[in-house]
């Protein structure tokens, strides 16, 4: 405990530093993480998972607005990584620390919670925090770099789906499962470990065979999601849903399995639609299960205090225990 109140006693400012600090360290290694499975489509560079957008929304849903200079530092220490800045920096910055900022807006104006237990907190993350927000981080990155001339015209169709999709799945995958892992706690111990030990185990091994087939079989990937969702709800669909994300990314990267026939753009596509689409399904899909679950629990609570206050007013009913004058009789 003597160290967190050591800590809990620096100044403000420098605890503020400190956090600034932190936040924007983690944002540049995830963003060198997303560059690292960097895809050429028609001459374009793209990042297919951009896991910083769905860092920095988690950071602000979580801890707040002081989040948002350590977003915007991590954002200039990954633009600067690349070399050749300009002054379409500042503009890509803006936008990449504007977006999670308006996805933490909206998603606040329409009561987000968390847990993620409610089929509409996962509609409102989807559509509000992801496909909405993110036009901002797209629409203005590839704004600013057309206009430097660093993007020629005949790519910027492309440049602005593949940032709009990478940012947007970026949120669908890492913002719940941080979410996830900040409210873990280890459970005791039980037959799931057992359950949860042979998924992983099934996971681990099917979806890279899947992956890295030579017959097009990537919707395989979806019956072992549905069945991690139906059995660990978010705990089980969202880490499911990222490693096969991640696995097909590779093997895109690769040009292996289903992408070995394929032209750039077409690989492109593809990845693009298979990871939105699994983002999706796990998030949607993992939200119903726990909001039906949570549901059941609430009705078979409400039953069980029916029953007891019913059990209770026949005790003291006539000829009970509580009666006056049964004793007598």
């Amino acid at each position: 405990m003597a160290p967190v109140v050591g800590i809990r006693a620096w100044p403000r400012p420098v605890l503020l530093a400190c956090a600034t600090l932190l936040v924007a360290g983690v944002y540049y290694a995830a963003g060198r993480l997303g560059l690292s499975q960097q895809l050429t489509a028609d001459g374009a560079v793209v990042t297919p998972i951009w896991p910083p957008t769905g860092l920095a929304l988690a950071c602000l849903l979580l801890f707040g607005p002081w989040c948002v200079p350590g977003i915007a530092l991590g954002a200039l220490l990954v633009v600067l990584s690349l070399g050749n800045a300009g002054p379409e920096t500042v503009g890509i910055v803006a936008g990449n620390t504007a977006a999670p900022v308006c996805a933490w807006l909206m998603l606040r104006a329409v009561g987000f919670r968390l847990s993620l237990s409610r089929l509409r907190d996962g509609l409102a993350l989807v559509f509000l925090g992801a496909l909405v927000a993110m036009l901002i981080s797209s629409g203005t990155g590839v704004c600013m770099l057309l206009v430097s001339g660093k993007l020629p015209m005949e790519h910027l169709g492309i440049v602005w789906l593949a940032w709009w999709v990478g940012d947007a799945v970026g949120v669908v995958l890492v913002t719940p499962l941080l979410l996830l892992l900040y409210r873990a706690r280890l459970p005791p111990p039980s037959a799931r470990w057992a359950e949860a030990a042979g998924l992983t185990v099934v996971v681990g091994v099917l979806v890279p065979l899947i992956m890295y087939s030579s017959v097009s079989v990537m919707f395989l990937t979806f019956p072992i999601l549905i069945l991690t969702a139906l059995r660990f709800q978010l705990a089980g669909g969202i880490p499911c849903a990222l490693f096969a994300s991640v696995m097909a990314t590779v093997a895109a990267r690769q040009g292996a399995g289903s992408f070995g026939r394929l032209t750039e753009i077409e690989t492109m596509v593809k990845l693009q639609a298979f990871n939105g689409t699994l983002g999706l399904t796990a998030l949607l899909l993992s939200s119903v299960i726990s909001e039906q679950l949570n549901t059941r629990r609430s009705v078979e609570r409400a039953c069980q205090e029916l029953v007891e206050a019913l059990q209770h007013l026949n005790a003291g009913g006539p000829g009970g225990p509580g009666t006056p004058g049964a004793d007598a009789r």
